[in-house]
């Protein structure tokens, strides 16, 4: 057994190099194999301390919200939905607790989708479709929530008849949305295609 005062280096492979000290563990000194030793773990600490190199700045800055596209017209479309949903959410857990999961599950595709847009990440996305998942979203929530209104105007309760109410403004909402992505983004694709 070599004692913790030693220091004991294995070779590995002509490349790398293993040393072995001393770590402490639950108030024991213990051995432990790390591939790195003392020295460069102290200054990977001193590199976290420091402000991020420009690369790093970049990389961060991918998440930042584009405030032109919250006020522009797409944005103001998705901050409308994201808002309609959430009220119907809330009428529907007064009433009719039933149908609070399709809402639910609309509110966090359109926060997804506003998220996405908001911060540019979709770009990184490249093989994917973006305006046609826009549309699919869109023509799905007018499904679900064409459905999901006229079932719970039925039980004549006062948050189902306002939810009833803010999901036929909803579907409206949806229903331009989708026409203004296909109009777009859609129809001079297919225009194109078919020149060529």
């Amino acid at each position: 057994m070599v004692s913790p005062s030693a220091s004991l280096l294995l070779f590995a492979s002509p490349s790398l190099q293993v040393s072995v000290f001393p770590v402490p563990f639950l108030g024991w000194w213990q051995w432990g194999l790390c591939l790195v030793g003392p020295t460069e773990m102290l200054s990977a600490r001193d590199r976290r301390d420091r402000p991020p190199e420009e690369g790093a700045a970049a990389v961060l800055q991918g998440f930042a919200v584009d405030k032109t596209f919250l006020s522009s017209l797409k944005g103001i479309l998705l901050e409308t939905e994201l808002a309609l949903t959430f009220i119907i959410f809330i009428c529907f857990t007064a009433s009719i607790s039933a149908y609070m999961a399709a809402a639910l599950l609309e509110f966090f595709i359109t926060l997804a989708f506003l998220f996405l847009y908001a911060t540019q990440y979709y770009q990184r996305f490249d093989r994917l479709n973006w305006p046609c998942l826009d549309f699919l979203r869109c023509v799905s929530a007018i499904i679900i929530f064409l459905v999901v209104s006229f079932a719970a105007v039925t039980s004549r309760d006062g948050a189902a008849i306002a939810a009833f109410v803010f999901g036929i403004i909803l579907v409206s909402v949806f229903a331009y949305d989708a026409f203004k992505i296909y109009r777009t983004e859609m129809a001079p694709r297919t225009t194109q295609d078919d020149q060529q």
